[in-house]
């Protein structure tokens, strides 16, 4: 008869963390990042709960992460403890053992629900330098009612309305780099900006050959009446 694997015992406190991607480190991926988090959870010496079973892991809960090559101001993830910690030691010590670009911006203890939950839209800035001036194509993009775009997914190749979730849309110049200021609906199948790119070249001009800096400015709750982005660590308190 298999022997039954230890229960471990619950979680005494949650935290809830935000955390930058930045320079170089915006290309690691969701799988770099977890290892490169959890190598640092176990040299600053949190004290992790585990999960039960026979292949015991730290809980940690991922939420939301950015696409690969995204930089990130707002990233979010919850860490189960199995004591109860002060969380600004644990941001000190955390943001002390990740490399210098995946930095811990804050650590709020947890007041309960689904974080992913809270995470319903994003605001982003998406830099082209050398595009030039895109107001009219931005302005036929909103006009649209429907902009069908198709990208790769592991099921394959996908279409659907990447207008539907964009839900503010505005284009500035700064020097040579066009600016684009989004606020994007975390809808199903997801729309990123990479997608919105796509989209507006096929309602106007874009200049091809661009190189886009992409970077979440924020990751939260929706205001629909200002389709403005909230802040999810106060929302949870």
């Amino acid at each position: 008869m298999r022997t039954q694997p230890e229960q471990q015992a619950p979680p005494v406190q949650r935290l809830r963390i935000r955390y930058a991607k930045r320079g170089r480190l915006r290309f690691t991926s969701h799988r770099d990042f977890s290892r490169a988090f959890e190598r640092a959870v176990f040299r600053a010496r949190v004290p992790m709960a585990y999960s039960s079973g026979f292949n015991p892991h730290p809980r940690i809960s991922y939420a939301g992460a950015a696409p690969t090559g995204s930089a990130s101001e707002a990233e979010y993830l919850e860490i189960a403890l199995a004591e109860v910690l002060d969380p600004a030691e644990v941001h000190r010590t955390l943001d002390d053992s990740l490399p210098a670009g995946l930095d811990v911006l804050e650590v709020v203890e947890s007041g309960g629900g689904s974080l992913s939950d809270l995470l319903q839209a994003s605001r982003w800035r998406i830099e082209l330098p050398g595009a030039g001036d895109l107001t009219g194509v931005v302005d036929a993009f909103l006009a649209a009612e429907t902009v069908l775009v198709e990208r790769m997914t592991k099921k394959g190749l996908r279409q659907f309305d990447a207008r539907a979730a964009v839900l503010a849309l505005d284009v500035t110049v700064e020097g040579d780099v066009t600016v684009l200021d989004v606020v994007l609906e975390h809808v199903v199948p997801a729309v990123r900006p990479d997608d919105v790119l796509s989209a507006l070249a096929a309602v106007g001009e874009v200049p091809s050959g661009l190189v886009p800096l992409l970077v979440r400015l924020q990751q939260g709750p929706l205001d629909r009446e200002t389709a403005t982005v909230g802040d999810p660590l106060a929302t949870a308190q």
